[in-house]
């Protein structure tokens, strides 16, 4: 007992203790301020494009081929590791070896970096998200805070990536839950229990910042959406299911042999590359009157809320999203990806009269996103705490199941996993002579 409490005081009252513990405090409280910020200024960037594009429309449509090329070169020049949606890279970084590697993909230069350039794209029109790139930031500032003061174990390492991550996902959303739940079931495949405490706490920490800065707010508003379980109900569960698995997976497998084929060519010439998915984003863009361009949030937003659904949107939105990942520019796709299945929930919807359009469109939400991602546990959860709607979780849990099951069929690599190995081979130490 005595030598029991002497180790505890030890813990309690040892410098070099407390100082990691006022460390990593400050630096989940500057997750959160620094995740405000970002929704803030992505927020701005996506609402001025697009006012833009109403009133200056062949301007706007300029604008993405000249201005994703100057994203390009930047990303290529001046924040090399920032392209992409940074989930990848946040993973890889869990896998590498060193911190020589590690602060190749995780720095405060590569933060800033981040969130300079998504909002870029964002003010170009891109079929973007802040919210991957926000988990790639929050990583980004715990791990460079504490391996600055000297702090670089292995294993705390992959902590302080794993709650940084978390920390920006919860921060972006304002979804504790989701933000814990997407650490576990993607970012840390054999998670330890002794990082409970430092996930939950950099989560919560982080969270109340950002909701301190942008006030108490949910994604999408309050939906009071229901479906009856009736044998009607359970069909276009089972249609949302493998419609939104089968179309996200082949999302995803697009994404990830795009990107194995596009490798060689777009680390020789990525201005052309970019200029070129910039075109295909204006093309999109046209055709659609707007709805293509941004994050898709206003889409998806509109469509909860009762209205009209354009058929062909999540087609040209998947499109342009697939182009704008493509291109090399940092970005993310989980908002895209909440819009297109909202359309595919809304098309829906159009063949079941007798059910609620809303709550299709938030099905078709989790629906696509599982096949997407493959983390049907997240999915659910994260539409579940944007909506604050319980009422459909039974039939959100039985839809995620079932569009895993057929994502798997078409893509059988989580595109997260199988991005990250991507980056992970061509960021190799080199070899040393002997």
């Amino acid at each position: 007992m005595r030598h029991h409490l002497i180790k505890t005081r030890r813990q309690l009252f040892s410098p070099k203790k407390n100082k990691q513990r006022l460390i990593f405090l400050s630096s989940a409280l500057i997750v959160g301020a620094v995740a405000a910020f970002f929704a803030i200024a992505a927020q701005q960037a996506d609402h001025q494009y697009l006012a833009l594009f109403k009133s200056h429309p062949w301007v706007a449509l300029a604008i993405p081929p000249l201005s994703l090329a100057l994203i390009a070169w930047l990303t290529k020049n001046v924040f090399l590791g920032t392209e992409g949606s940074g989930i990848p890279q946040t993973i890889a970084a869990l896998e590498m070896p060193s911190h020589a590697m590690r602060k190749k993909v995780l720095s405060l230069k590569i933060a800033f970096g981040k969130i300079l350039l998504t909002i870029m794209g964002l003010f170009s029109g891109a079929s973007i998200g802040r919210e991957g790139p926000t988990v790639h930031v929050g990583a980004s500032i715990i791990y460079s805070l504490h391996t600055h003061h000297g702090f670089k174990r292995q294993h705390m390492a992959k902590a302080l990536i794993i709650a940084g991550g978390a920390a920006g996902i919860s921060a972006a959303f304002n979804t504790p839950l989701a933000g814990i739940i997407f650490a576990i079931e993607e970012m840390s495949r054999n998670f330890e229990r002794r990082l409970n405490n430092i996930l939950l706490l950099a989560v919560i920490l982080a969270g109340l910042t950002a909701i301190a800065i942008l006030g108490e707010y949910t994604y999408f508003g309050h939906s009071n959406a229901v479906l009856p379980l009736n044998q009607y109900a359970w069909v276009a569960i089972i249609i949302c299911g493998i419609g939104g698995g089968i179309l996200g997976g082949l999302f995803s497998l697009t994404l990830i042999h795009g990107s194995k084929r596009l490798f060689h060519f777009a680390r020789a010439h990525p201005i052309y590359l970019a200029f070129i998915c910039g075109l295909l984003i204006s093309l999109l863009g046209y055709s659609s009157n707007g709805l293509t361009f941004g994050t898709g949030y206003h889409e998806a937003k509109n469509l909860i809320d009762g209205g009209e659904a354009t058929a062909g949107f999540p087609f040209m939105k998947l499109l342009a999203t697939i182009a704008s990942y493509l291109s090399g520019i940092p970005g993310g796709i989980f908002a895209p990806s909440l819009s297109i299945g909202a359309g595919f929930g809304a098309n829906l919807a159009e063949y079941f009269p007798l059910l609620p359009a809303a709550s299709l469109i938030i099905l078709g939400m989790v629906g696509y996103f599982t096949g997407v991602v493959q983390t049907p546990i997240t999915a659910f959860v994260i539409v579940m705490e944007m909506t604050t709607n319980s009422s459909l979780l039974l039939p959100l849990m039985a839809t995620a199941l079932i569009a895993k099951g057929f994502s798997k069929l078409v893509c059988p690599t989580p595109i997260y996993q199988a991005l990250s190995e991507v980056y992970l081979a061509n960021t190799k130490e080199p070899k040393t002579q002997s």
